[in-house]
């Protein structure tokens, strides 16, 4: 049996239409599971001086002092400033705190970021910047719609550690190491020839542990929601539910026929392609009709404190709301790596309190990750030496923040097989204290032994 340590099917992004379902990673053997999670955060913590004296200029973008890392995202694009940012502060706020402490054995990081505003051109233009302007070491705290760079970024060998699988890139070019892992060659065709794989364990949660049955599927008559729909039903299906579809007109979308229809056919769990507006546009029309729920599921994307105000006009929707993640929740302060990134970014992002989101958590970890691959190389930082850290057979679980990472290739067959998939649950609960409040006791433990199934790109 194997746990996962890649993006599975529940947790895919469609921040609004034209994203892809990203690709469903990789899957850790249990041993390896266990010889991943360092005992303590000391384990891999950086010393800020020890090499100090014998680092030297070791490759492009390294000083004996100072090592530049490159971070691209998309902020100012039509989708809103809030879609896709989330990883790069949280990536900042861990650089700031790592150079507060001293840095990386003495060389601090500094940190050159490019806003590509969800433009393919400009994308191309921020990655040809870093890489040849800036001699940019390495990527860490991606997050972009279009990454239309990504073959040139790999074809220059700039490793680019713990990206969001927003497309198919992270499944496609060898040196693009997503924040999920991935099982696929990688060697510049998407997964397995084109398809890619969706596993079914947060169906499975949800049929054992809350009894739902019967599900609707809320999409848009639109390509890539309704491709990213199809995945989900067919999910549901293999798990044994009933299953609705849905599919409604972008521009003009009639929640309240959906929601009566869904009523009448005794939907007990609702699952969505569709972005946070129309979200709430289906809380809504939920609420308007009396349609109540076991969950109302949206993905990893949407686990963020703007739920309190995105779904205020429809409360009892939103105290059905869950999510579902391969990292640990963003308020589950009781764990000291959640608890670091929590104070980090209380004190260099104050005015983000009130939106905190896991991919926030999941850019710091990425942030993490690269700073570990550095500090594992002392004095020689090299990318041969970070890409060996991030490529280790062992895999990587950023101190216990997801799920462990690995890049372990598979053929399509492997990948297919039954596997033990762990996850994150969490629900948003209008009750006080109010938020996000934790499902299950340990992610790692939240684990069910499933299928694979095959979608295309």
């Amino acid at each position: 049996m194997r746990r996962s340590s890649g993006r599975r099917k529940g947790c895919a992004s469609v921040a609004l239409l034209a994203l892809a379902l990203t690709a469903c990673g990789s899957r850790l053997p249990e041993r390896d599971f266990r010889e991943s999670a360092p005992p303590g955060r000391a384990d891999t913590t950086p010393n800020a001086g020890a090499g100090a004296n014998a680092n030297t200029a070791s490759d492009v973008g390294v000083t004996p002092t100072e090592i530049t890392v490159g971070m691209i995202d998309t902020v100012q694009g039509v989708l809103g400033s809030e879609t896709f940012s989330g990883p790069m502060y949280g990536a900042q706020a861990y650089f700031k705190a790592l150079n507060d402490r001293g840095g990386i054995n003495g060389r601090t990081v500094k940190v050159v970021a490019c806003d590509d505003a969800g433009a393919g051109n400009a994308n191309q233009r921020c990655a040809r910047k870093l890489v040849e302007e800036d001699k940019a070491f390495a990527f860490a705290g991606n997050s972009i719609y279009t990454y239309t760079a990504a073959k040139y970024v790999s074809d220059k060998g700039v490793p680019d550690v713990g990206g969001q699988p927003i497309g198919t890139a992270y499944e496609t070019y060898p040196h693009l190491y997503s924040i999920y892992g991935s099982r696929a060659p990688r060697e510049g065709t998407v997964g397995w020839n084109g398809d890619l794989y969706a596993s079914t364990e947060v169906y499975r949660y949800f049929k054992d542990k809350l009894g739902a049955r019967t599900a609707a599927v809320v999409s848009y008559n639109q390509a890539d929601s309704a491709r990213y729909a199809k995945t989900i039903a067919d999910g549901l299906r293999a798990e044994g539910y009933t299953v609705l579809d849905k599919q409604l007109d972008f521009a003009l979308p009639n929640f309240d026929a959906a929601v009566v229809d869904m009523r009448a056919k005794g939907v007990d769990i609702v699952f969505d392609a569709v972005d946070t507006r129309g979200n709430a546009g289906l809380c809504k029309a939920m609420d308007g009709n009396g349609l109540r729920v076991t969950a109302k599921v949206t993905n990893v994307q949407n686990w963020n404190a703007g739920v309190g105000e995105d779904f205020k006009a429809s409360p009892t929707c939103r105290d059905s709301i869950y999510a579902t993640g391969n990292s640990r929740g963003y308020t589950d302060t009781a764990h000291p790596a959640v608890a670091d990134f929590r104070a980090a970014m209380k004190k260099y992002f104050p005015d983000r309190e009130g939106k905190l989101s896991q991919w926030e958590l999941e850019g710091w970890a990425s942030a993490m990750w690269l700073t570990d691959a550095i500090a594992s190389c002392g004095a020689n930082v090299t990318r041969a030496c970070v890409e060996g850290f991030v490529t280790r057979p062992q895999g990587y679980d950023a101190h216990g923040l997801l799920i462990p990472v690995d890049f372990k290739v598979e053929t399509a067959a492997q990948v297919a097989a039954p596997s033990r998939t762990c996850f994150d649950v969490a629900r948003w609960q209008n009750a006080a204290p109010g938020g996000w409040v934790g499902q299950v006791p340990d992610m790692a433990a939240n684990c069910f032994d499933v299928p694979s199934l095959p979608y295309g790109s």
